[in-house]
This record gives C-alpha cells, structure tokens and sequence, in this order.
C-alpha cells in the first residue's frame, strides 16, 4: 500500500511568497526605496533642479549651527510637551465622567469624538476664526466677561500667545483618547473597585490605585502616538500662522517643509528628516523604558 507524506512547509513557500509579492513590491518601491534614497540625499547637496553632488556629512554639520533649526526643535519640544499631557488629561477626565452610566452616554461619545473626524484643514479655518483678536469668539466672551482689551490675548498674532493657542486648538481633538479611554475603564473588573471599597479607599484612591494601573497599556499608546503626532506637527502652522510671528511657531516639520519646497534644498531637508527620525526613535524607547516601572499588563 502507498503512503502518502503531507507536503512540507518547506516547498509551500513559494506560493506564500507569490501571494505576498505585490504587497512586497509595493512597499520595496513606495517605502523602502524612498527611505534609503532620502538617506543618501543627506549626504549630498541636490539643488532640486540640478543632480545631487556627494558631500559627506556636511549637511549634519551645518544643522548644528542653524540657529532657526534649533528654534524649530524647541518650538516643537514646547509644544509637545504641554499639548500631549494636557490631551490625554483632558480625555481622560471627559472618560471618566462619562464612565458615571450618565443617560445619553452614546451621544455625549459622538458629541466628543465628532471633532476628530472633522478635516484638519477645516478646522484650522475654523479656530482662525474662534482665536481672531478682535473677532474671535474666544476673546468676545472675554470681553463679555469684563476682561480690559489691554489684557485680551493676542492669540495667533501675539509671539508669547502663538504656541498656546495652537495647543488650546489641539485639545479640541482630544475625543480620540477619550474613547479608547472610556473602552479600558469600561473593561475594569468590577470586583477590584468593590474590594477597594471594603478596604475604604475612597473615590480617588480607586483611581489612583485601580483605575489607573488597569488602564495603564492604554495611556502609553496615547502618550507615544501622541508624542509621534507632535513631534510632526506642520498643518495648523502652516495653514494658520505659517510660522509666524516672528518664527514663533516654526514647528520642525515646517521647516523641513520650507527648506526642501521653498529653499529647495533637498539635502539639507533629508538630513533634517533623519535627525526627527532618531528624536522620535530615541523618544519612544525612553518611553516605552520607562513604562516598566509604570505600566501594568493584568492579563
């Protein structure tokens, strides 16, 4: 009688392989390719209308002594480190209340969450208008409210109110947090806030040593995409104050934008993207290092 062996993986593989093939492809050519020509575009100098010519480390070099590129880097460190704690906070507290069982807790959910699905574009159009110094609806209730005109931010026109106001604008999103947040506090056992109860913790110590901890994977996502999405900051500057005024909002990513399409440097703007590579990569490690002492995974 004749046996019959099953095939082996190993002579399967080139049908997975043809089956893969196009998404190989696709990300060879559209990723892979553009990633590695940009590495060697920044070290070079490519006037974008003339070939680039091969100049080492040069392009490095010179970013250590540009003044604007460092105040870019600080104008997204800034912004970055005040936008991203204050987006989660404010996600994280409009969850929690909405983790009361208050009535109507689907559409307060869509209420919160609608700005995030609305086109940036739109809505840096939208907070042009909210955050305009005579007009704007922010500063009428403030006159409303008795405030002195000379006391009545400035906003996006004034040098110490631009960065602020981009951040106030940026917690208008903060609804995509909130409901992820929302999901893992729903998804707390029950139990733990009763035995914590009986022990007689009150309302904020369950939190603190409960609903915290158990919701603590999900903070870190928030934290590092928020800290991603930051760091990459260019549209509201662009579209809102283009930078200005006087480079206060020069976001990093605007000045890459501006040297490569403005200055046509595309050298110089490669090896600036390199440099917000290795910050956002350095970044995320000290984040996700840090997070073993905080982090809490109960399954």
């Amino acid at each position: 009688m004749k046996h019959f062996r099953p095939t082996s993986s190993f002579h399967r593989w080139p049908v997975g392989v043809a089956f893969c093939l196009p998404l190989i492809a696709g990300l060879a050519m559209f990723t892979a390719f553009p990633v590695g020509m940009s590495l060697y575009y920044s070290l070079c100098s490519y006037p974008i209308f003339s070939p680039p010519r091969l100049i080492g480390l040069r392009n490095y070099q010179e970013l250590a002594g540009d003044p604007r590129f460092w105040l870019s880097v600080w104008n997204t460190f800034y912004y970055a480190m005040v936008a991203v704690p204050l987006g989660m906070a404010t996600g994280l507290l409009l969850a929690l209340l909405l983790n009361l069982k208050v009535k109507g807790l689907a559409f307060y959910r869509t209420l919160f969450f609608l700005p995030t699905v609305v086109p940036l574009v739109a809505s840096c159009v939208l907070w042009n208008q909210i955050l305009n110094p005579q007009q704007g609806l922010i500063n009428e209730f403030l006159r409303f409210l008795g405030l002195p005109a000379a006391w009545l931010p400035g906003w996006l026109t004034s040098v110490a109110w631009s960065k602020p106001a981009l951040i106030l604008m940026s917690l208008w999103g903060c609804g995509g947090g909130m409901v992820l947040y929302l999901a893992a506090l729903q998804d707390v056992p029950q139990e733990l806030y009763e035995a914590a109860a009986l022990d007689g913790a009150r309302a904020w110590h369950r939190l603190r040593h409960v609903a915290l901890p158990m919701i603590s994977p999900v903070l870190l996502f928030t934290l590092i995409m928020g800290l991603i999405g930051a760091v990459q900051i260019f549209a509201q500057a662009f579209i809102m104050t283009n930078g200005g005024p006087a480079d206060s909002t020069l976001f990093y990513s605007l000045k890459l934008f501006n040297t490569a399409f403005t200055e046509y440097r595309l050298g110089y703007a490669s090896a600036m993207a390199w440099v917000m590579f290795v910050l956002i990569l350095l970044a995320t490690l000290g984040v996700m290092k840090l997070s073993n002492k905080f982090v809490y995974y109960h399954s």
